[in-house]
């Protein structure tokens, strides 16, 4: 376990090392873990856990491309790969891994299949928290547990290829067994966890919808699109404007505050970079403060999870969401973007 001391405050994390793969293997060995659900959490756990040399089954609807992918990756029809039901009839960790809208869907059919003794394990806290919402009440006599990747499932396979660990957050909402802390923590490393971090199935949903929705997705995209708008209004050509945005974040200041903060970055870049990002920082913060305290009691009161459950149900959800997606892709910033990125180093002969 390691401590990590800011200020007053102490966390203490876990380490790999606290969970080497042959105790892993040894926690889970009468264990078959049932992955409902194959987007891209589903596929980069799944993926993890069989190459770790744990029993891994998957549940998804027949038909699709999620199926698709599902035999493409080597799980069999009846012997690894079944329907939602029976995977989790036949598993004894049941890893809930389904679209919030889909778990909330889903709910009444496998709720049956959560036998005494087994555990239900979620990658985010939504549908728990907001039961009120979803209807999902886990059955008293099962364990109840959280491991969430602090990243796409694509990134957490794409790390477990390469050998690295990505934080992760767990929790413990139910532990009927006894077992609970020893089961998460065997499966938080199993997926390819390298740290983990105790948190509660409240905080972390509150946590993860507002940044999703803040400096994680949203509100970044929000700022590159200010910015690129303003330049390209006051004349500035498009690879212009979307090199001074987003490529050079991207590629060369994100990086270094990724390898060492962004007091390292303030002090590699040019004095003329450093003072005028020392005297605007604060500006943008007070202008969007207030929208972030806006978002988090959005989220916190369960308005925004009613509004992206009942956005999500609808029948034409997947429609329209492609539509929106490729509004942004036809955009000229990101029109802009593909013709820059062709140009990166790495792409040419």
């Amino acid at each position: 376990m390691k401590e990590i001391r800011i200020g007053d405050t102490v966390e203490v994390c876990i380490e790999r090392s606290d969970y080497p793969l042959a105790r892993v293997r040894e926690i889970l060995k009468d264990e078959t873990v049932a992955v409902l659900g194959y987007g891209v959490q589903g596929r980069g756990q799944s993926l993890n856990m069989r190459d770790n040399g744990i029993r891994v089954i998957v549940g998804q609807r027949p038909g699709g491309k999620a199926y698709d992918l599902c035999l493409q990756d080597g799980w069999k029809p009846g012997e690894t790969l079944f329907d939602l039901e029976e995977a989790a009839a036949r598993g004894t960790v049941v890893q809930y891994l389904l679209s919030d809208a889909g778990q909330k869907d889903m709910w009444p059919k496998i709720k049956p299949h959560l036998t005494p003794g087994k555990a239900l394990y979620f990658s985010h806290g939504f549908s728990v928290v907001f039961s009120d919402q979803t209807g999902v009440v886990p059955p008293p006599d099962i364990d109840v547990i959280l491991v969430a990747p602090k990243g796409s499932g694509t990134t957490v396979r794409r790390h477990f290829l390469e050998g690295k660990g990505i934080n992760s957050s767990f929790a413990i909402h139910q532990d009927a067994t006894g077992r609970a802390r020893e089961r998460c923590l065997a499966l938080g490393i199993a997926i390819g966890s390298g740290y983990l971090f105790e948190t509660t199935f409240a905080k972390e949903v509150i946590s993860d919808l507002t940044g999703e929705r803040g400096v994680l997705m949203g509100a970044i995209y929000g700022l590159w699109l200010a910015q690129y708008e303003v330049l390209r209004e006051h004349g500035h050509s498009p690879s212009e404007a979307f090199n001074e945005t987003v490529e050079e974040a991207t590629q060369s200041l994100y990086p270094l505050i990724a390898e060492k903060g962004m007091d390292w970055m303030y002090a590699n870049c040019s004095t003329t970079a450093q003072r005028g990002a020392l005297d605007w920082f604060k500006a943008f913060r007070d202008a969007t403060k207030p929208v972030f305290e806006k978002l988090y009691q959005a989220v916190a009161s369960g308005e925004e999870t009613r509004r992206v459950l009942e956005a999500n149900s609808r029948p034409d959800y997947r429609q329209q969401l492609e539509k929106e997606l490729q509004a942004i892709a036809d955009s000229e910033m990101w029109q802009a973007g593909a013709q820059v990125r062709a140009l990166r180093p790495e792409r040419q002969p």
